[in-house]
């Protein structure tokens, strides 16, 4: 008689705390105060299937008007959130007004989209030390991951110089720019920014090394691994480069992406996806057929992603034409240019 107290017991607190245990939320991450690199947070169901889209550089040379089309395409694909490879603003300056202009301007068009938006940085963005402690005050941390649905996102910073280096890196090219805007612009390809490694692999510095390998080892039983950044640091062969991750990461499934080239390409090494996305309305190449405005789509379906390059020149409503009147704008300039042009 006394031991059937315990069943009543059972039963009133499953009453009083509910039917169900707490559900574990699908976005988990650590940053608990202070602003965010997102948006505002994903919310959708914890069933192991999810879609996410990925938008190219804007920068440099963004064609007017195509971003606001992307946005509108990618709200007819209804991902449940956003990610970016950098280069969102035009960038190059000091001046605080000018870069809360720029970046206003970014994020009031991003807002939008009808998904939550995931910033990362890119050489335009993260140009000097002034740019970087903006981007800290307005968006937190510039190099940070996530957890959505059981799927790593590691989402990382390929400016990460120490102060003197990015002082050395901006005065040089504020130098370049102004020759590459001058008479002789051919001349720019012998001035020592156009020398530097980091313009065109970046770095990752060791603390940001070390974040992403405690984040890894903290998180041993995800799925999937996705690394995203602006400039191929992988490719980079001195130090800062991206293979204390890569060993971090030996053995399980994992996918990097970056931008910065303008140009699309594939590879595989050793055994992963390494992508390289063209653009989302920033400049082309006119000779380059791999330089074209897409939106990339990730499906991530019975544990593995399913990897979809949309050409943004092929994403219509359901009146058949590009959103917006998309249909008047470029979007590969190797197929726009007139013959006088090509010569």
């Amino acid at each position: 008689m006394r031991n059937s107290i315990y069943p009543v017991l059972a039963l009133v607190i499953v009453l009083v705390t509910g039917c169900n245990p707490q559900k574990p939320a699908p976005f988990v991450h650590d940053i608990s105060q202070g602003p965010t690199p997102w948006s505002y947070e994903p919310a959708g169901k914890v069933d192991g299937d999810f879609t996410f889209a990925i938008i190219s550089d804007l920068y440099s040379g963004e064609r007017e008007g195509v971003f606001e089309v992307a946005v509108e395409q990618i709200n007819l694909l209804r991902p449940e959130f956003i990610l970016s490879i950098g280069d969102l603003i035009d960038g190059g300056t000091e001046d605080v007004g000018e870069l809360k202009k720029q970046f206003d301007h970014f994020d009031n068009r991003v807002a939008k989209a009808k998904a939550p938006f995931f910033h990362v940085g890119g050489n335009h963005d993260l140009t000097n030390t002034t740019m970087r402690k903006f981007w800290m005050d307005r968006y937190g941390r510039r190099y940070y991951h996530f957890i959505y649905n059981n799927v790593l996102f590691l989402m990382m910073d390929s400016e990460d110089y120490n102060e003197q280096r990015m002082q050395e890196i901006y005065t040089a090219r504020a130098e370049a720019i102004k020759v590459l805007d001058g008479d002789h612009p051919e001349l720019a390809q012998d001035m020592e920014y156009f020398k530097m490694t980091e313009r065109v692999s970046g770095e990752i510095g060791d603390e940001q090394s070390a974040y992403f390998e405690k984040v890894i080892k903290e998180n041993p039983n995800v799925k999937w691994t996705f690394i995203l950044m602006h400039k191929p640091v992988w490719q980079r062969e001195a130090a800062g480069n991206l293979s204390r991750v890569e060993t971090a990461l030996a053995g399980k499934n994992f996918t990097v992406i970056n931008g910065h080239f303008h140009s699309y390409s594939h590879r595989m090494k050793d055994g992963h996806d390494y992508m390289i996305l063209g653009t989302t309305s920033g400049g082309q190449n006119p000779k380059d057929e791999n330089a074209f405005d897409h939106i990339t789509l990730v499906n991530f379906v019975d544990g593995e992603p399913a990897i979809a390059t949309l050409r943004m020149d092929g994403i219509l409503d359901k009146t058949g034409k590009i959103p917006l009147e998309g249909d008047k704008y470029c979007y590969q300039a190797s197929k726009c240019v007139t013959a006088e042009e090509s010569q």
